[in-house]
């Protein structure tokens, strides 16, 4: 059964950084395109970054550009989310997803189940 395991996530001061992992396994996933999504309470889920099959082209937020790169290994089937100088509004959990590359999660095919990043003021 294909799946996706996100890791990675904790608590971390404002400014502080943390790289989230997503290892898929149950197939390989290096013919999708992989984004990363989160969720805060109260809010819906938005998209955050997306890459490639080949990981030529990335896709990212507004709201993390220049702060968070996305990068995949897919000898490993993993992708990654390094997150630079985060922010309190960071805090969300965090989704990553396989499928047709762009910022619309119901392209999507596979989801992990989630990672929660807490920032502190």
């Amino acid at each position: 059964q294909a799946q996706l395991v996100e890791s990675g996530g904790g608590l971390v001061q404002g400014g502080g950084s943390l790289r989230l992992s997503c290892a898929g396994s149950g197939r390989t996933f290096s013919s999708y395109a992989m984004g990363w999504f989160r969720q805060a309470p109260g809010k819906e889920r938005e998209f955050v970054a997306a890459i490639n099959w080949s990981g030529r082209d990335t896709y990212y937020a507004d709201s993390v550009k220049g702060r968070f790169t996305i990068s995949r290994d897919n000898a490993k089937n993993t992708v990654y989310l390094q997150m630079n100088s985060l922010k309190p509004e960071d805090t969300a959990v965090y989704y990553c997803g396989a499928g047709s590359v762009g910022r619309d999660s119901s392209k999507y095919d596979y989801w992990g189940q989630g990672t929660q990043v807490t920032v502190s003021s």
